[in-house]
């Protein structure tokens, strides 16, 4: 029977752990997409709560408007205007 073995050595988790935090950039990446990341679960949530049950047209709207959101959204990133006023609200 052979023996199956590795061809590298093995890596530590304190060398893991050092590589994993975010850089600058990353992080200025995140706070850029972050107006699309919340419309984004508004719409989840809307959706999340008509899982179970047949729709109302409460519902319908909040779905409808959440929808209009995730659009605006991904426009004004899209147009760089998601920081400044008048954006997706």
């Amino acid at each position: 029977m052979s023996h199956i073995v590795t061809a590298q050595e093995a890596v530590t988790a304190s060398e893991c752990f050092d590589s994993m935090e975010p850089t600058g950039a990353e992080l200025d990446a995140i706070d850029a997409e972050m107006p699309v990341i919340r419309a984004e679960m508004d719409l989840l949530d809307a959706q999340i709560i008509v899982i179970d049950r047949t729709p109302t047209e409460l519902d319908v709207r909040r779905i409808r408007r959440a929808r209009r959101r995730v659009l605006a959204a991904h426009r004004d990133q899209i147009n760089g205007t998601a920081g400044q006023t008048g954006g997706a609200a």
